[in-house]
């Protein structure tokens, strides 16, 4: 049975740290995983996202200080000898370089998952690219088509493989509405929409506070996530006169909760690769509204799904009104079930691993 290193650059709530967290959760491999967190402490990280602790015991992490550092590369090469890997598997750009050039140094086989694309408009992304890809033979996965059309582009990049992300279709479930209100202390009696994601701009939560000013009083918003611009957006809600229907709940342990109180789950991003949010949404059977960037829109049911226009709150504002109003009748859950079970996306990794050699 081969050990399996994983590499990212922090454990903080989000769609890649998930994912990671998936095939820890249910590869063949689970019990020879390995995680390492470029950046961070396992105590912060563990209060920050308590979900964490379920795996303290495999997830290692190396304290990062910011900018370059050749010292990582080394520290990454202990640990593969000590952990006598067979493979290392990398998330992001930062991970490649610095986890592709130990896995050279220690002549193991490397997997790496691209989770977004735009990210190499950046020169110095590109260059970094360019040098893993000269000095390492990796195995290359995209995790959306669009993601992988974007590679393809990129100087070494070569044999792109497409293999999208899931979620655990039997953990996010449809539920009763109120029920999961209640357990939330939000109001029965409203149109609620909901969004989650850290509290950063890129996730355009700005926009679409701005898009509840439009719409009618008794539509509400409710806010899961933390993130540093969570005082700005308070500030925005205030400013709008609308902070009796913004509700930020900070992080939400019980994510299925907050997607079945809801009537409408919204991703409002200015950049996204391709993101879990939505496919667990849906497998509440909420409809989704969602911009259309990076692989987003190939996690939208196309029969149910609505697509906004990026940084358009108006246009936010009259498509969920339509929607609220007039509804939309197809359930969404069953294009989840067929398409981004997490166990499919596992078993098309651990076919990848047991293939897997240096060379």
């Amino acid at each position: 049975m081969k050990t399996i290193i994983q590499v990212v650059q922090h454990l903080k709530v989000g769609g890649l740290e998930t994912m990671v967290l998936g095939l820890l959760r249910f590869s063949n491999y689970s019990q020879q995983m390995t995680i390492i967190s470029l950046e961070g402490d396992k105590e912060s990280a563990i209060e920050a996202w308590p979900q964490l602790e379920y795996f303290q015991e495999q997830l290692i992490f190396l304290n990062k200080p910011a900018g370059f550092s050749l010292v990582l590369i080394f520290q990454l090469l202990r640990i593969f000898i000590q952990l006598h890997a067979d493979v290392v598997h990398t998330h992001h750009i930062g991970p490649y370089f610095y986890a592709g050039l130990a896995s050279r140094l220690a002549r193991i086989s490397l997997i790496h998952t691209e989770h977004d694309a735009w990210h190499y408009k950046n020169k110095r992304h590109q260059l970094l690219q360019r040098i893993i890809n000269f000095l390492t033979t990796p195995t290359v996965i995209a995790d959306a088509d669009t993601v992988a059309n974007t590679l393809n582009t990129l100087v070494g990049m070569k044999n792109i493989q497409v293999i999208k992300n899931g979620i655990d279709i039997d953990k996010y479930i449809p539920g009763n509405q109120n029920s999961a209100r209640e357990e939330l202390n939000l109001l029965k009696d409203i149109k609620l929409i909901g969004v989650s994601g850290r509290l950063e701009g890129v996730k355009g939560h700005h926009v679409l506070i701005e898009a509840m000013s439009i719409l009618p009083s008794d539509v509400h918003l409710a806010i899961a996530g933390i993130g540093s611009l969570k005082d700005e957006l308070i500030a925005l809600s205030t400013s709008l006169k609308i902070t009796d229907r913004v509700h930020f709940l900070g992080y939400v342990n019980n994510m299925t909760c907050f997607y079945q109180a809801l009537d409408l789950f919204c991703l409002p991003s200015y950049n996204e690769g391709f993101p879990l949010a939505s496919l667990e949404a849906q497998a509440c059977d909420i409809p989704t509204a969602l911009t259309n960037v990076g692989g987003a829109i190939e996690t939208l049911c196309p029969k149910s799904g609505i697509v906004l226009k990026v940084g358009d709150a108006k246009d936010m504002a009259e498509k969920i009104l339509t929607y609220l109003y007039e509804g939309i009748v197809t359930s969404p859950r069953q294009f989840v079930v067929l398409n981004a079970n997490i166990r499919t996306m596992v078993s098309a990794y651990d076919a990848l691993t047991e293939i897997s050699q240096y060379g």
